[in-house]
């Protein structure tokens, strides 16, 4: 079992989840024998990024998050890359899910749901969430090949379950076609940076309300 130390940084005040003019942000660190991990989210952001995780290709991945769900990430992350790079991708995306959590408030006045088609050359991915408050995932994403230059693409269906659990979304992840393992995988993050885009985005005419019949998310 890691021996596992996690710090809570402040994020909104009460008065900033329910007013819609004001940014919902938030900042996690998480701290285990096998990753050091900060992560700081402005959800009402312009996609400013700022991404050093030790893993390039998820660095690459993480800035079209930021861009096209124009959320702004301050992502650092230190870990056990003599071994490989499974416990920083998986707690990378643990720690963003927590931090979205956190920032979302009690999700007064959005829309909840978001879905997005996206294509790159040959290939087109789809991404459905629902900031439901229950975790998850149905990832199908047949990759054309085990590894796109150092990473492992196993690492992908990771991360998100990470972020899944944490985050307290259900997300469906389809990869409709491709050929190129890279162009694969940028589609599906893409799409996801949209999705949570519209998902998390506040409705004026739903201001103050709960979009469930339940009370509650």
């Amino acid at each position: 079992m890691r021996n596992l130390k996690q710090r809570w940084l402040p994020a909104c005040s009460p008065e900033e989840s329910t007013t819609m003019s004001m940014p919902r942000k938030a900042e996690v660190v998480r701290d285990t024998n096998e990753t050091q991990i900060r992560v700081a989210i402005n959800i009402d952001g312009t996609g400013v990024q700022k991404l050093d995780t030790g893993v390039p290709f998820l660095d690459h991945m993480l800035d079209q998050i930021a861009r096209h769900g124009l959320i702004d990430l301050d992502i650092s992350a230190k870990g056990d890359l003599h071994i490989d790079a499974h416990h920083t991708v998986e707690d990378v995306g643990i720690t963003l899910g927590q931090a979205f959590a956190k920032a979302m408030g009690d999700k007064k006045g959005i829309r909840r749901y978001g879905h997005a088609y996206v294509p790159l050359d040959e290939a087109l991915s789809r991404v459905v969430i629902d900031f439901s408050g229950r975790p998850g995932l149905e990832f199908h994403v047949p990759f054309k090949r085990s590894m796109i230059g150092s990473f492992d693409v196993d690492l992908t269906h990771e991360f998100f379950q990470g972020f899944v659990n944490h985050a307290l979304v259900s997300m469906h992840i389809d990869n409709l076609r491709g050929e190129n393992a890279h162009h694969q995988c940028e589609t599906v993050f893409k799409a996801f940076g949209r999705a949570l885009r519209m998902a998390a985005e506040q409705d004026a005419r739903a201001a103050g309300t709960i979009p469930s019949t339940k009370g509650s998310l």
